[in-house]
């Protein structure tokens, strides 16, 4: 009787002794962890003390600690940094709208400016620039090896003051210059206008009333008109991304129902989702249909709402592959006038996929052929960014380079285009397929339906 005991009493010590033992392990590795954060602690001490002791020059303590915040910060990815005074500021400048300079999105690649985007119609889409010039002097002066944040502020000024930019561009044969006017970069994101009885709502980032600005949108046009369109296209192109909620308003104006997007943090479990119909109830173009143009230069923000309505098969995306931002970022404010901006989150689309690497995939791509460079031209995306957050639900490769393949449909050269008077050639090609999909769908509606009375 004893020995059949035996194992269930055995059961029993060694279900007891294991919540203890397990106990002391978590303690053990807690004091492990907190010993190392200390070494570490008193590692940066050192080299903190050494510097301020035997640097060839006296350094000032504010500096060197501003310096050791920046590096940890820039060690995480792309897009996380601190936010001195002129940071915060200009930070706050762009979210209300409005400010004095070029109209550039960049980014710092191996130490060099590397241009994302030029926001539309300003100084610097106006000049030429193109996503992937590298600017390496400014006035003259080298910034290879200086740090984004001095570069932007360089480039900022008042309005009517010029700047002269050295541009290198991957294609050509040598450098070139380029001065620019600066101006008041007026942030108005939202622009409308009609063309053989389409709609064209370009937006051009998403600040303060974006979604709110593309509702009026929709009713000018129809007021314009006097009726509905044959359909709207949603330009999105070089659109660099902007805030989380009026990316959801925008693509809410366009849905009746569904999930926009999602935001997952540290804990997985942990998802934040947003939906439609929540500002604005129903569609406001009532149906109509929607061609979404994007590019390498449409990031963020942009993506969201491109990826929703793909998603919801409510619009055709057109143009070329996204950015592929997929992250999330908050400002934390540290002081009145620093703050953190911080990568706190991963987005998903409706679908749960997520753009982060691979950005949107256009439904139908179209490259842009009015541009002459085009073929020359190396698009910055996310995935050519140092330290970038890996896509953990990652697509196969091979979709992502199905894109740089030539299509036989488009043939024309710049040229050609320019001699037709065709300046926007994606433009030109969404305007051409609305017009199609438009008439058709206007025939259907107006064709009597056999066994109804007919008002």
């Amino acid at each position: 009787m004893k020995n059949r005991l035996l194992p269930s009493t055995l059961a029993i010590v060694v279900a007891l002794s294991v919540p203890g033992t397990v106990l002391v392990a978590q303690n053990m590795q807690q004091q492990q962890a907190q010993a190392q954060q200390i070494e570490d602690l008193d590692e940066f001490l050192a080299v903190y003390r050494k510097v301020k002791s035997s640097y060839v020059d006296k350094v000032d303590d504010k500096a060197l600690m501003e310096g050791a915040i920046k590096g940890m910060l820039a060690s995480l990815d792309p897009h996380s940094g601190f936010l001195d005074r002129s940071d915060f500021s200009s930070l706050q400048t762009q979210i209300d709208g409005e400010y004095g300079g070029l109209g550039l999105s960049v980014t710092l690649e191996d130490e060099a400016v590397k241009v994302i985007a030029p926001t539309k119609d300003t100084p610097a889409d106006r000049a030429g620039i193109k996503p992937g010039d590298f600017i390496t002097h400014l006035d003259g002066k080298l910034i290879v090896g200086g740090t984004l944040d001095e570069a932007v502020e360089a480039m900022r000024g008042a309005p009517g003051t010029t700047i002269r930019l050295s541009i290198f561009r991957p294609g050509r044969d040598a450098p070139f210059d380029v001065t620019l006017t600066r101006a008041i970069i007026d942030l108005k994101p939202v622009q409308w206008e009609v063309k053989n009885r389409i709609g064209v709502i370009s937006i051009t980032g998403f600040s303060e009333q974006t979604g709110a600005d593309v509702v009026s949108a929709v009713a000018s046009i129809k007021k314009s008109l006097g009726g509905n369109p044959l359909g709207y296209i949603v330009d999105l192109r070089s659109n660099p991304g902007g805030i989380l909620d009026e990316a959801v308003a925008v693509s809410d104006a366009f849905l009746t129902k569904g999930e926009i997007v999602s935001e997952r943090g540290r804990d997985k479990r942990n998802i934040e989702r947003w939906w439609a119909e929540r500002a604005v109830p129903g569609d406001v173009t009532g149906g109509a249909p929607i061609i979404v143009l994007v590019d390498a230069g449409s990031a963020s923000a942009s993506e969201i709402v491109a990826g929703a309505l793909q998603d919801h098969h409510r619009g055709l995306v057109m143009g070329e592959r996204s950015f592929g931002k997929g992250s999330v970022q908050n400002v934390l404010p540290l002081t009145r006038n620093t703050g953190l901006r911080l990568t706190v989150a991963r987005y998903h689309l409706p679908s749960g996929r997520s753009v982060q690497e691979g950005g949107i995939k256009p439904d139908i791509r179209v490259p842009q052929l009015s541009d002459p460079d085009y073929k020359k031209r190396v698009a910055v995306r996310e995935s050519d960014l140092r330290r970038h957050l890996v896509n953990e639900l990652k697509d196969d490769t091979k979709d992502l380079e199905e894109d740089i393949l030539d299509d036989p449909r488009f043939a024309m050269t710049a040229e050609q285009l320019k001699a037709k008077g065709i300046e926007d050639f994606q433009l030109h090609y969404a305007m051409e397929t609305l017009q199609r999909l438009g008439s058709k769908t206007m025939k259907l509606a107006e064709k009597p339906v056999k066994g109804k009375a007919q008002n």
